[in-house]
This record gives C-alpha cells, structure tokens and sequence, in this order.
C-alpha cells in the first residue's frame, strides 16, 4: 500500500503530461507550392516563427504540394474548418469580383508599390470583403511577378501568342487578357500542368519565376519570356477554424503573418535575381519582352474591369494613385 502512494502520483502526472501533449492543437496550413518554392519556403518561415512564439499551445503544421488540395479545393476546406490555414492567389477571385484588380496588367510597378497597395486597399478593403464571404486574411505575401513559358517560340509581343495553347489559373481576368492577347488560354490547376506540358495538351504557362523552376516546368518547356505581365500577392487566408483558437494563439498567427511580409518580399527578389540564372544554365532559351507593346494591348482589360465590377474603377485609381511618381 505504501509503494502505491508513491506510485500513483507519479502515474497520474504521467498521464496528464501525455494527455496535455496529445491535446496540443495542429493548425493545418496547406499551400500548392513545390519544395524550395516562395510557397514553400514563405509558409516554413511563417510556421518557424510562429511555433517558436506558441510553444505548447498550438503547432502549425505545413502540408505543400497540393497535399490537401489544389487552391479551389484548398478554399472549400477552410470554408468547412478541415484546414486552418492557405495561401490562395487568383484564385481569391472567385472569393469576389474586387481581387480581380490584380490582374490588371503591369499595374504593380515594383514590391515598394504593392506594399503600399496591401496597406491601402487590401487591408481595409479587400479584407472586410473576404471576411463577408467567410475568409480572413492574415497576411499579405507574394506569389509574384508572372513570365511565359511554351514550346512554340519566344514571346516578344502579344502577336507571338497567337494560337498558343496557354494554361492559366482559375480566374476569368486571366482567361480575358491571353484572349485578348491571341492565345487559347485554358484554366488548369497547378498540379496538372507538368504532364500537360509534357504531353503537348498544353503549348505554354504562365507563372512568377520561383513557381515555373520549382515546378520543374523549364524541363518541358523551350522558351521563357520575361513579360512580368501581372503581379500576384498571395494571401494568408484563415477560415471556419479561426474562431475556434484562443484569442491568444489568434494574435500570434496574426501578428506573425504581418510581421514576415517584408521579409518574404525580399526574399521573393533574392529568388527572381538568381532563377534568371539559373533557368538559362537549365537550356531554357530566355528573351525579355516587349512590356510597352503588351502595356498597349491591356487597355480594353482596364476598360472591361472598370466596367464590369461595380467598383473596378475606383479599385484600379486607388492601386495606381499608389504608384512613385504619382
């Protein structure tokens, strides 16, 4: 009887410091980047501080490579509270009209600039609005500038898109704009498009550099032209789940998410500096475009916009009102 007092106090906390370490919360953040992705590497930087601030209190847990889904399937899950958090891109169209303002071409003249439109117009405009829809975002990070590649030609001017079948993300701005360019573009999740490539079903990509090396894309593709037709932020998006954590684990998300932003930037140039590089060293033959020609090409897509979406206009004068020199 005398060993089992000194037995079962040591058994019990035993117990509740397994129970304790069995109850700590997995905050489930899914991406659609590859590894050594901006996705990926911005999501690790994201968890590693994070997790350093939560301690025992919660633990986020990346899952990349469309692990829990492609970006559509990635918003339906957050709306049902089965993933915590994302890192969606165009696709936050389909969330609403408004975040089609970043698809307007070469509207986002360099990171200072979209910097300034995050703090501007995302924050206090696109944000209530997501939130309406049931996202919360969190941060405001990068997916980036956009090149083409395909295995027709090099990509000078939008004539050179002629007939080009061009994959694209969801999203109809994207799909209105290659139109208008000449191409055929077709929406594709990112997961699909190596083998679409490979096979031929598909002649081209359009994607920011870090996405197209990553992806491997240079391996089936001829040609990448640097047109940086469209800048894309990606947004770290909360959903169902959010309500659910301590306030307390809510602000070290959401402070840590703010916090990584100029650091992702940075780490987005340093990416873009050194893939050029390297993807000439990988065989894929690299031309720059001519933006000017395509900037001529994009005013009907302004036009269409401003139209179309009830407050396109002022949308577009807000981002542009942001620009240096303005």
């Amino acid at each position: 009887m005398r060993s089992l007092r000194f037995v079962l106090p040591f058994a019990l906390a035993s117990m509740l410091a397994a129970g304790t370490a069995a109850a700590q919360t997995e905050i489930k953040f899914g991406h659609v980047g590859a590894p050594g992705s901006l996705f990926a590497q911005s999501a690790d930087l994201f968890a590693a501080r994070a997790n350093a601030k939560l301690g025992d209190k919660a633990k986020v847990t990346v899952y990349g490579s469309s692990q829990l889904g492609s970006d559509g399937e990635l918003l339906k899950k957050l709306k049902l509270g089965t993933v915590d958090l994302a890192l969606p891109s165009t696709v936050m169209t389909s969330v609403a009209a408004e975040f089609g303002v970043f698809e307007m071409p070469y509207l986002v003249q360099d990171r200072g600039h979209a910097t300034r439109i995050a703090d501007a117009v995302v924050r206090p405009v696109l944000g209530p609005i997501a939130q309406k829809a049931g996202y919360r975002i969190l941060g405001v990070w990068e997916n980036g500038y956009r090149e083409i590649t395909n295995n027709k030609r090099p990509i000078v001017k939008p004539a050179d898109l002629a007939g080009i079948k061009l994959r694209v993300p969801g999203g109809v701005w994207r799909v209105k704009m290659f139109k208008a360019y000449g191409a055929n573009p077709s929406p594709m999740e990112l997961k699909e498009v190596f083998v679409a490539l490979q096979t031929g079903v598909m002649d081209g990509q359009e994607n920011p550099l870090t996405q197209i090396y990553s992806q491997k894309f240079q391996e089936v593709q001829k040609f990448l032209s640097l047109t940086g037709h469209v800048y894309t932020p990606a947004y770290l998006t909360a959903g169902a789940s959010w309500s659910r954590l301590p306030a307390d684990v809510q602000k070290v998300l959401a402070d840590t998410a703010k916090e990584v932003e100029p650091d992702i930037l940075a780490l987005a140039a340093k990416l873009d500096a050194e893939l050029v590089d390297k993807m000439k060293q990988s065989g894929i033959q690299v031309n720059e475009a001519d933006k000017p020609a395509f900037v001529a090409a994009s005013q009907d897509i302004y036009a269409e916009f401003a139209k179309e979406v009830a407050t396109g206009k002022q949308l577009i004068d807000s981002a542009l009102g942001l620009a240096k020199g303005s």
